[in-house]
């Protein structure tokens, strides 16, 4: 079993699976911005590893959308346009949607408890205009909902789409107008889900998802 030691704590089994997991949060979290080289030698310096697993992780990167590969010049971040972010939200919104009808049906008792204090959590973060809580927030509060479905084929799909637009989706400015409506938006989404009334809470959340293409087409000036 391979491990290694590092600030970034990566130290599981599969290195170049966990090397892509680092990678990919420093895609999202905009750390690497669109088109920016990827230094294989500075980032494998920066993981206390060597450029093999490194550059296995590049080319799961590249299959994901996130990392293009350029001949004879190494890897950059991919960049995506405003159209493609459209026509992705508007699949990730029937995923979500399918996600919320699923959670009604099979989410634990334990798991709805959950949401809910992610919900209170990220609510807390929108009064107090913590936006970096918030977004945090924002995602735990999607990805338990997507958990609860239990459907591995419905996660698979979301999770190749999702990474592509994460960043855009939970970072976008939003007035105050769009914030408000989107903490209210979960506020349903909790009540619905903890009524287990799917086919309304997978309406609410396919609403709330293609809501997005507002915010994000003001933040590329679209």
């Amino acid at each position: 079993m391979t491990r290694i030691a590092s600030i970034d704590g990566i130290q599981r089994r599969y290195l170049h699976d966990e090397v892509a997991a680092k990678l990919r949060d420093l895609i999202i979290s905009g750390e690497l911005e669109p088109k920016s080289k990827v230094n294989e030698n500075e980032l494998a310096e920066r993981f206390n590893i060597s450029r093999t697993p490194m550059r296995e992780a590049i080319k799961i990167l590249s299959s994901e959308g996130l990392v293009d590969l350029l001949p004879n010049r190494g890897a950059r971040v991919a960049s995506i346009t405003e159209a493609e972010i459209e026509e992705i939200l508007e699949v990730v919104a029937g995923l979500e949607g399918v996600a919320g009808e699923l959670a009604c049906k099979k989410a634990s008792a334990e798991a709805i408890a959950t949401i809910a204090g992610l919900t209170q959590d990220m609510i807390d973060a929108y009064h107090g205009r913590d936006e970096a809580a918030y977004f945090r927030l924002n995602q735990q509060i999607h990805q338990a909902i997507l958990d609860s479905a239990g459907n591995a084929t419905l996660s698979s799909t979301y999770g190749a789409l999702s990474s592509r637009i994460q960043r855009a989706r939970y970072t976008a400015h939003k007035t105050d107008a769009q914030w408000e409506r989107a903490v209210e938006d979960h506020k349903s989404m909790l009540a619905l889900l903890k009524q287990r009334e799917g086919l309304a809470l997978g309406a609410v959340m396919r609403a709330h998802v293609r809501s997005k293409k507002e915010v994000i087409a003001a933040a590329y000036g679209g």
